[in-house]
């Protein structure tokens, strides 16, 4: 198995360190995408689910897991594949759910969950992608999407980023309107060779810049940093912020 990325590690590590990993508060690294069609047009959500499992199995990062290997004491990240979930009695490579609305404070609700549920993904099992289809009042019969109802791709930012919305539209779009999407898994470049790369990179000219910056401070004395204080065990961050504004007119 490869060694997880430096950006994986951060966010892993950011959500192991912000949140209490048995009791979390709240999500920050949920990438929401919210669709609606245009008016007139409809979408068939039985081609939708085949064209999203083709995409999903043609991607690795959209059912790969992170977990830290104690014994190398490293985060690590496996491709999830079909035989795994067939191990663990679960098939699916990522969840689909379908819910209804009927009020924009109700949508509203639905939207906001996309955003701050911390429960829509698990990173130790690979489930890093969740399609949400949002029905107007019922869930259609005819198994089609008009223009009142709203398609949500959610992912987790650790292994997923805006420039790879473009890659995932483009195919999607083709697994959608031609029922295949081919590949090459032995010529496509990987996110996870990247990640095997980068653990190679040589790291001289980085710590000869920092070195250089950091001159003449005492870099062998511990900083009294605000997150060294001491912290009550029933101490939580909630994300939350506040807003104030002034008028000085």
């Amino acid at each position: 198995m490869p060694p997880a990325s430096f950006a994986q590690a951060r966010i892993w590590l950011d959500e192991k360190i912000r949140f209490d990993p048995d009791k979390p508060q709240i999500a920050i690294y949920n990438m929401p995408f919210v669709y609606r069609l245009h008016s007139g047009h409809t979408l068939s959500t039985e081609q939708l689910r085949h064209a999203l499992h083709l995409t999903v199995n043609k991607h690795p990062s959209l059912h790969t897991s992170l977990h830290f290997d104690i014994q190398k004491n490293q985060l690590m990240q496996r491709v999830i594949t079909h035989e795994n979930k067939n191990y663990n009695n679960n098939n699916d490579m990522f969840s689909i759910i379908e819910t209804t609305y009927e009020t924009d404070e109700q949508l509203n609700k639905i939207l906001h969950d996309e955003t701050r549920n911390p429960h829509l993904f698990h990173l130790d099992q690979g489930l890093v992608f969740q399609c949400h289809i949002i029905y107007y009042k019922q869930i259609s019969s005819s198994d089609l999407l008009s223009d009142h109802d709203l398609l949500i791709f959610n992912f987790h930012h650790a292994l997923f980023d805006f420039p790879s919305m473009k890659v995932f539209h483009h195919d999607l779009n083709q697994a959608y309107t031609t029922s295949q999407l081919l590949y090459d898994d032995k010529t496509n470049l990987r996110y996870l060779d990247y990640a095997v790369i980068e653990q190679q990179m040589s790291m001289t000219g980085a710590s000869v810049f920092w070195l250089d910056a950091l001159c003449g401070c005492k870099l062998d004395q511990p900083l009294s940093l605000p997150f060294d204080r001491y912290r009550l065990s029933n101490e939580h961050r909630t994300g939350r912020g506040t807003t104030i504004s002034f008028d000085f007119g």
